[in-house]
């Protein structure tokens, strides 16, 4: 027995912080889909994967347990585009791609909220596991809340270099820094959601825009306010970033995707940059077909960008 799925890596998110003391954010999943793979094994509960990827075999430990598969181990398979502690979203994409095979193999069905909590188990955890966009407590699940489908628009990803380790970035208490950034994180929200009310671009820019911006105060990107004023000055709607990643995305009109132009002034003003690519915002979710994705083309043919 054996099941594949797919699951969107993503660009940080639009909007993280806390609000009436719990902690939220929304991911910005990207068509950017890590491959997983979970084959059913007859041998008596042992679990075989990646030695790159501890966290996905440990929920798919916990996940036998909770569906009640006896005697059976499991293997599991990755091959994921998404390089790891960038902010990229691969150990979520890992984790739940892993519950959600795990259920298909086995002929059960893990709903969203069910993976998340296996998940929670495990490591904090993004909200690109859901279908459409979604409101999530990453760290205690107390908030879940489905926000709408992901409007049309196109994202230009950089890399600030180096990387988080978000296992210890998260064992850190933060708690009276973000408490003291709660209303910027409330106000970025507000603006979120009127943005895909309305499916305003402009207004889901500022949401991560004002986000982004705040959230200098813990994890600073120093070319952050540059990306801003390049993008805005090229026709984005804001920026959004991994809040503890490297990553920052620059919000654009759909009409936007694949400008080489667009991607060349950003390399030629921001070569400390490395310039990952264009990418459309997707909902997020599981998919048990492979989806139509975009390569990152301007990435591969720029000179000098891996």
């Amino acid at each position: 027995m054996k099941a594949t799925v797919y699951l969107p890596g993503t660009c940080g998110e639009l909007v993280q912080g806390l609000s009436d003391g719990r902690h939220f954010l929304v991911s910005c999943p990207l068509d950017l889909y890590a491959e997983v793979t979970v084959e059913l094994l007859p041998d008596g509960g042992s679990v075989q994967g990646p030695a790159d990827a501890p966290k996905a075999g440990r929920a798919l430990a916990l996940g036998l347990a909770y569906l009640g598969l006896p005697g059976l181990g499991a293997r599991l398979s990755i091959r994921s585009p998404l390089p790891r502690s960038k902010g990229l979203g691969s150990s979520t994409a890992d984790v739940a791609g892993a519950l959600y095979a795990l259920a298909r193999a086995g002929g059960r069905w893990l709903r969203p909220e069910e993976v998340a909590g296996l998940a929670l188990a495990v490591e904090p955890t993004n909200s690109s596991l859901f279908p459409h966009l979604t409101l999530f407590d990453h760290r205690q699940g107390t908030l879940c809340e489905d926000l709408g489908p992901a409007p049309a628009a196109a994202v230009l990803v950089l890399d600030c270099g180096g990387e988080v380790d978000t296992l210890a970035y998260n064992a850190v208490d933060r708690r009276d820094e973000l408490l003291r950034l709660s209303p910027r994180a409330e106000r970025a929200l507000a603006l979120l959601r009127a943005g895909l009310r309305r499916r305003d671009l402009r207004l889901l820019g500022q949401a991560a825009t004002e986000s982004a911006l705040a959230h200098q105060r813990i994890l600073p990107k120093p070319e952050l306010r540059e990306v801003l004023r390049l993008g805005q000055a090229l026709g984005g709607a804001g920026v959004c970033i991994g809040h503890s990643g490297t990553v920052i995305g620059v919000i654009f009109p759909v009409a936007h995707h694949g400008d080489r132009t667009v991607a060349e002034r950003f390399q030629r003003e921001l070569p400390q940059l490395a310039l990952l690519g264009w990418h459309r915002l997707v909902n997020g979710g599981c998919s048990p077909m492979p989806p139509a994705t975009s390569r990152p083309a301007v990435a591969a043919a720029l000179p000098g960008v891996e």
